[in-house]
C-alpha cells in the first residue's frame, strides 16, 4: 500500500544540487518547477544588478535573478552549464514563479544521512543568515542549502546588498 505520509517526508528531504563556482547550494526541490536552457532575458528599468529581467514561460512572466549576484559573488556570462531554475517562492503570504540563474544544475538528491545543521539565528559572528537554511553533505562535501523565502524576501536582499556595499566601500577606504 502506498503511503502519502512517508513519499511527502522523502520528498522534503530531496534537494535539487546546483554550483556557483566551486560552491555547492541545494534547493528544497518540492519547490522546483522546471530547469530550463539559458534563454533571453528582457531587462528591466532601474532594477539591481542580480535582477536580471524577465522571462516568458507559455505565457507566464518570470523574473529571473541571478544567483551568483543574489550572494555577492562576482558576475558571469553564460556558459554551456548554465541553467535557469524555475522555483515556487512565498513572498508575503503569496506564492510567485521565480527564476534563479545558476553556473550549473548537478542533481537531486538526498543529503548524507538526512542531516542538516542549522546555524543560530541570532546574528553568529554578525552574520545575517536568513538566506541560509542550513548545511549538508552530499558524498562528504558540504552543501549550502538556502532558504528561497527568506532570501528572496525584500527585507533580506535589501539588508544585504546595503551591507556588501558598506563592506566593499569600507575595504576600498583601508586598502
Amino acid at each position: 500500500m502506498f503511503d502519502q505520509t512517508t513519499a511527502v517526508d522523502e520528498v522534503q528531504k530531496t534537494y535539487l544540487t546546483c554550483g556557483l563556482g566551486e560552491e555547492r547550494v541545494a534547493l528544497p526541490v518540492v519547490r522546483v518547477k522546471e530547469i530550463l536552457d539559458p534563454k533571453p532575458v528582457t531587462p528591466l528599468p532601474h532594477t539591481p544588478d542580480f535582477l536580471l529581467g524577465y522571462i516568458d514561460l507559455r505565457g507566464e512572466s518570470i523574473l529571473v535573478a541571478d544567483l551568483r549576484l543574489l550572494m555577492a559573488r562576482p558576475y558571469r556570462e553564460n556558459e554551456p552549464d548554465t541553467r535557469i531554475i524555475v522555483l515556487l517562492v512565498n513572498i508575503n503570504g503569496q506564492e510567485h514563479s521565480v527564476g534563479l540563474r545558476a553556473d550549473r544544475v548537478f542533481e537531486v538528491t538526498r543529503l548524507d544521512d538526512d542531516r542538516l545543521e542549522e546555524f543560530a539565528r541570532e546574528g553568529l559572528l554578525n552574520w545575517d543568515n536568513r538566506m541560509v537554511a542550513g548545511v549538508g553533505r552530499r558524498n562528504g562535501e558540504f552543501v549550502t542549502v538556502l532558504d528561497l523565502d527568506g532570501m528572496l524576501s525584500t527585507g533580506v536582499i535589501s539588508d544585504f546588498h546595503d551591507q556588501v556595499a558598506a563592506d566593499q566601500g569600507n575595504f576600498r577606504e583601508a586598502g
